[in-house]
């Protein structure tokens, strides 16, 4: 196990990754901001879903979820088709124009990281890729409301 300092340490990496976001961000197409990308990368990565899901693979509010979907089914980048077991829902799903979209962000991604890691080595890339899905799984699907750490106190209200 880590010691106290390095814990400490790579909290503040990780509070600095708010900058490499940022930085891959600028390279997104004016027509697509983050939240858009966003939608498309779920919708790709985990397939056809209700609102609902997505809001919470997001980690952001209903109403943010919605803009978000409002602004890629405009572009014609996704379908709302009605949900065969609730008519008052929506499943949402990928269209041919926004797995095009999603070809043309995957692209802006690599050459914006070449830019920027133009400089490290293949194995580099490859062990920061490694680590960063190994810290990813360390903290498995943390985004549902009732997800606790296990030494927080259970008698918390939600906000």
């Amino acid at each position: 196990m880590a010691a106290q300092r390095q814990y400490e340490e790579l909290a503040r990496q990780l509070s600095a990754i708010g900058a490499v976001k940022r930085g891959l961000g600028r390279g997104l197409p004016p027509d697509c901001p983050g939240g858009s990308a966003a939608v498309l990368v779920l919708l790709d990565r985990h397939g056809a879903m209700r609102m609902s899901r997505l809001a919470e693979l997001l980690a952001v509010d209903m109403s943010v979820t919605s803009r978000h979907v409002a602004h890629v089914a405009e572009k014609e980048w996704i379908r709302r088709d009605p949900d065969p077991a609730d008519k008052r829902s929506r499943i949402l799903r990928l269209t041919p124009q926004g797995m095009a979209k999603l070809e043309e962000l995957n692209e802006l991604s690599i050459k914006t990281l070449t830019h920027y890691l133009h400089d490290w080595s293949d194995d580099e890339v490859v062990q920061l890729s490694t680590l960063l899905a190994r810290l990813r799984d360390s903290f498995g699907d943390c985004r549902a409301a009732s997800a606790r750490l296990p030494f927080e106190e259970t008698t918390r209200t939600p906000a």
